[in-house]
């Protein structure tokens, strides 16, 4: 992206700085990090990640709507449908692959926090593991903590998910425990009495919610409450919000960024080939398919919950020894006071899909962070 940087960072590349970051990732974690870390973090300039940055709130406004709040309010599950749902959403996370000529090509959109303590952590290790002299956005801590805590004691605030020890995302959970004192929970060990939730007899006054319905569905797990009560409890991202801004919405958006997609039930184009087949409620790419065959689509039992994007072609523009890799820019924004990307996520590949589990036998490719080069 930035040749002279590409240049002095695969030259000064070996192979121990890579062991010494690794090593700097899991001490600081506290645990050993089950998924891809790429050898090399990214250089993009500074008006194309705002361009991104851009492009991504002109694409979240639009599903502020009147009109698409009232399509989308039939995303949500009637079982899983919360009570004071908050007006906007308080995470939204925005990808982008970049064509050929730098143009951006909106890949997936969703309402719901990833990585948000890992990224930063990622880049500083990135910095100081290959001793590289790069500034850091210094405001982050606070806005995160803001967003997650708010003004509550962190003992009365967790962070929801089905059995964080067992997630691949642990090393995050640890990260958020670390910066913001709030602990990573099981929801299978809340305990609902009355309209109030505790944990260890802690009372829990606001919920950081990484739980996935489609999870909890898949695997059978009785939650000790139902997600319809009026609970006592103020959510860190209401889990409304994980349905409406959603795969469901990329039909629905209208920018030059966002290829062409449709709601399978809509019919299917000749070209099959030039599109891709993606299920509206699935995490980590579970369930897609690039370029579908009429066998595929045949499979599907329920047209209205899978989507057809037309597919793009993401150029390879990030220089390594193993070959020329594409990046997929993730922008994670908070909405606060103000619609803002605080971090990104960089996913780097040479397949035909970007997930860390879909490269995990490659070099130079896996979870990258980006430095913004003026």
């Amino acid at each position: 992206m930035i040749p002279e940087r590409r240049r002095q960072f695969n030259e000064s590349y070996t192979p121990e700085r890579y062991q010494r970051f690794l090593k700097m990732l899991d001490d600081g974690c506290g645990t050993h990090i089950k998924f891809r870390n790429c050898e090399t973090p990214c250089f993009f300039p500074r008006p194309l990640i705002e361009r991104m940055e851009r492009d991504g709130r002109e694409l979240i406004q639009q599903l502020m709507t009147p009109e698409y709040l009232k399509r989308s309010a039939e995303t949500i599950p009637a079982a899983y449908r919360v009570a004071n749902e908050d007006p906007r959403p308080l995470f939204i996370q925005v990808d982008f692959g970049l064509t050929e000529s730098l143009e951006p090509k909106l890949v997936e959109i969703q309402a719901f926090p990833s990585l948000y303590a890992y990224q930063p952590f990622l880049q500083r290790a990135y910095r100081d593991a290959y001793d590289m002299h790069l500034e850091l956005d210094p405001s982050f801590e606070a806005e995160f903590r803001r967003a997650v805590v708010g003004n509550h004691d962190p003992r009365n605030v967790v962070l929801l998910e089905i059995d964080p020890l067992q997630q691949k995302t642990l090393p995050d959970f640890l990260l958020t425990e670390k910066m913001l004192g709030i602990k990573a929970v099981c929801i299978t060990k809340i305990e609902k009495r009355g309209n109030r939730l505790f944990h260890n007899n802690v009372p829990i006054e606001r919920i950081y919610n990484r739980v996935i319905v489609d999870e909890l569905q898949r695997n059978n797990i009785q939650q000790p409450f139902d997600y319809r009560d009026d609970l006592h409890v103020e959510w860190a991202g209401h889990p409304n919000w994980y349905f409406r801004i959603s795969k469901f919405s990329l039909p629905f958006l209208k920018h030059p960024s966002v290829p062409q997609t449709r709601f399978l039930s809509e019919g299917v184009p000749d070209d099959l080939e030039n599109w891709v087949l993606k299920p509206l409620y699935s995490f980590a790419g579970l369930g897609v398919v690039i370029g579908p065959t009429h066998e595929d689509i045949a499979r599907v039992a329920n047209p209205s919950e899978y989507i057809l994007q037309e597919r793009v072609n993401f150029a390879s523009l990030i220089d390594t020894p193993h070959g020329a890799t594409k990046a997929e820019i993730r922008m994670m924004y908070i909405w606060l006071d103000t619609l803002r990307a605080v971090t990104t996520i960089i996913r780097m590949g040479r397949g035909k899909m970007m997930g860390v589990d879909h490269n995990r036998d490659l070099e130079w490719v896996g979870a990258s962070s980006a430095f913004i080069i003026p």
